[in-house]
């Protein structure tokens, strides 16, 4: 049995086979797939890691708790400054003793601070009565600044006026956690009334350290008009505000917005109603009141109705905003005007125009350094004009003007589901943005006219189902990746007489339709046209391109049919340099498929080397073994103790000799 299991096995030990050397040919592989890699993992460094320069903080770096500390004060103030109003007008309303008290200035108490009430009256309320009002929370410091340690609300028909005549006229508003003042005109009106050569300074100061308060977390001075009347001129506002827009630093807020619980419009004949600035304003019906259509710029949408004095307006002129949250806030506004202004180093945005904002007008202002956009139209916004401005150097876009509808459906507050509009920005400068030049997010009958965009991602993007948008005369230079862009359901848009220079690709048109005519590209690197996706009613007419790339239109991505004619692309260069090569074929997922396939092959081709391989083709598998070795057959005898046993090993006998097995 022993020799049984010998049998069975491969036959004799045989000496181990020296190890096999590599081909040439797998050498050759492998030369190339460690060159591969290597110029895979270059080309990842140099887009992903080194061509990323840190920059600003960016605008949502806030802790969860210092969130919700600033989001309590908020509603905090919100609640301070509703108790002050609502004690007010009860008094107001009561009669009495209550009356005559509420006729003169007071100092109020609520849970949240102490507030100085200056009541409705026909004088104004000046800064030498200021320091007899508050006392200590209003007196003028050695440096010749005043330090406010109290609130100031100034109530619906009172005027406060901030100036000076003899020199420059510091506020330092304490700021100190757990305790901060504010400035809020409800219903009033406020003048800051600076000049060239004697301006208002405002800051935050925190009197313990002796220095602007730079902490928003606990809380900071801000400056509000709620309604009413606003006007700054030549003012120097620095550090102040925190979290919300209302309580941002300077906010022009109104009182109420229009909504679905506003007066609809009746068709009656347009009147003019006086605002609050002394202006004249068509409107509607026998109130006060102004109109506002959700559409904007002609559209078709729900008209409202809201009472001007409900709505602020004013004007804020040659001043400067260093440091704030928010550089200027502005909502349920009309006519409100803000020209020759600087705005430098905001927390949030620098210019924001929140809901129903309307009629504005944006000149000769700069924003910089803002940690988020530096000029946003949001939602709600109308009829602003945004001309001669600069944004240069923000975290965010230079521009956006966001016309979306404030719902797409029914809402708990009723919302409108039609867009807003009519909004434009021209002749202005944006530079150096980290996102965006500018960009349109939806809306109607917008337009984007000779301005001067370079640097940043990419140069003018309009999505998110824009209509009537007019792009034209704008020289945009260097973005990043691509010069103009119309994408995600952008319909009837008008891109004309731009002139994009080095971009990769100028003009890129994805899932929208619209004309693009007279444009011309200079220096592109990779496309000067490109079109993808749905592309029906689209027309290409009289562009120049020029540049060198894969191809001067990449249309093979587009489907629907479109126009294309007269456009010259006679100075374009086909052609792909060795380091184009590299970019385009050694991106991270060609490289690690590229890896796959040639370990597939250099395995296949190590197959077929030398040595022993079992069911190589034209070979036996079992060639290279040596036969077994070949034994005479031994029987096994049993001892015989009988006649029967006698007999059956004589049959065995005779069997075997016979050469058959023995019966058993």
């Amino acid at each position: 049995m022993a020799d049984g299991r010998k049998a069975a096995s491969a036959g004799p030990e045989q000496a181990e086979p020296p190890p096999r050397k590599k081909s040439g040919l797998g050498r050759i592989v492998t030369t190339v797939l460690v060159l591969g890699l290597a110029g895979g993992g270059t080309y990842v460094y140099r887009t992903y890691v080194a061509d990323r320069t840190p920059g600003m903080p960016d605008v949502n770096e806030v802790t969860a708790e210092a969130a919700r500390q600033q989001a309590t004060l908020v509603d905090q103030e919100d609640l301070r400054v509703m108790q002050i109003r609502a004690k007010h007008e009860s008094d107001l309303a009561g009669g009495g003793p209550a009356a005559q008290q509420a006729r003169v200035p007071r100092l109020l108490t609520s849970a949240n601070g102490r507030t100085l009430m200056l009541p409705q009256r026909r004088q104004p309320y000046y800064v030498a009565e200021l320091e007899k009002l508050a006392g200590q929370d209003f007196q003028k410091q050695g440096d010749g600044s005043y330090l406010l340690g109290v609130n100031i609300m100034v109530a619906a028909g009172g005027k406060l006026i901030l100036q000076s005549s003899t020199g420059p006229l510091t506020i330092r508003m304490r700021s100190v956690p757990g305790s901060f003042a504010s400035i809020v005109s409800a219903g009033g009106t406020v003048k800051i009334n600076g000049s060239a050569q004697n301006p208002v300074r405002f800051t935050s100061w925190n009197d313990d350290t002796r220095k602007p308060d730079r902490q928003v977390a606990d809380g900071r001075s801000y400056i509000r008009a709620i309604g009413g009347d606003f006007g700054m001129k030549y003012t120097q506002v620095s550090d102040l505000g925190f979290w919300s827009g209302r309580t941002g630093g300077v906010a022009l807020t109104g009182s109420d917005r229009p909504d679905s619980s506003a007066e609809r419009s009746t068709g009656a004949p347009p009147q003019a109603v006086t605002l609050p600035n002394g202006s004249r304003e068509p409107t509607r019906g026998n109130r006060e009141e102004v109109e506002v259509n959700a559409a904007g710029g002609g559209g078709k949408g729900v008209t409202f109705h809201v009472p001007a004095g409900n709505l602020v307006s004013g004007s804020i002129d040659h001043s400067t905003f260093d440091g704030s949250a928010y550089g200027l806030f502005v909502t349920a506004s009309n006519q409100t005007q803000l020209t020759n202004n600087t705005i430098r180093n905001s927390l949030v945005h620098g210019v924001l125009l929140h809901r129903f904002a309307k009629n504005a007008t944006i000149e000769n202002t700069t924003v910089t350094g803002s940690r988020g956009d530096g000029f946003v139209l949001s939602r709600g916004t109308e009829g602003v004009r945004v001309t001669n401005c600069t944004s240069e150097g923000n975290g965010g876009n230079g521009f956006t003007l966001n016309g979306q509808a404030l719902a797409e459906g029914p809402s708990a507050s009723g919302e409108s589901v039609t867009s807003f509009g009519g909004n434009l920005v021209s002749s202005s400068i944006a530079k150096n943005n980290r996102r965006y030049g500018v960009e349109l997010l939806g809306g109607d009958n917008v337009a984007v006219q000779n301005n001067r965009i370079s640097g940043g991602d990419m140069g003018i993007v309009v999505r998110e189902k824009a209509t009537r948008v007019q792009i034209a005369g704008n020289q945009i230079n260097r973005p990043a990746r691509q010069g103009v862009v119309l994408r995600d359901g952008v319909t009837g848009a008008s891109v004309s007489g731009n002139v994009v220079t080095g971009t990769e690709t100028a003009l890129y048109l994805r899932g929208s339709n619209g004309t693009l005519s007279g444009n011309t590209v200079q220096s592109a690197k990779r496309h000067g046209l490109t079109l993808r996706g749905d592309v029906t009613g689209t027309s290409l007419t009289g562009n120049t391109l020029s540049g060198a790339g894969t191809s001067a239109m990449d249309v093979d991505g587009a489907t629907g049919k479109y126009q294309n004619v007269r456009n010259n692309a006679k100075g374009w260069h086909k052609t792909a340099g060795f380091w184009t090569w590299i970019k385009r074929i050694f991106k991270p997922m060609n490289v690690i498929w590229a890896g796959v396939f040639l370990l597939v092959a250099i395995s296949m081709l190590r197959s077929r080397g030398a040595g022993l391989r079992i069911g190589r083709r034209g070979a036996h598998p079992y060639e290279e073994q040596d036969k077994l070795e070949e034994r005479p057959v031994r029987l096994l005898r049993r001892a015989t103790t009988g006649p029967e046993q006698n007999a059956e090993g004589a049959a065995e006998r005779a069997g075997a000799r016979a050469g058959r097995p023995a019966r058993r």
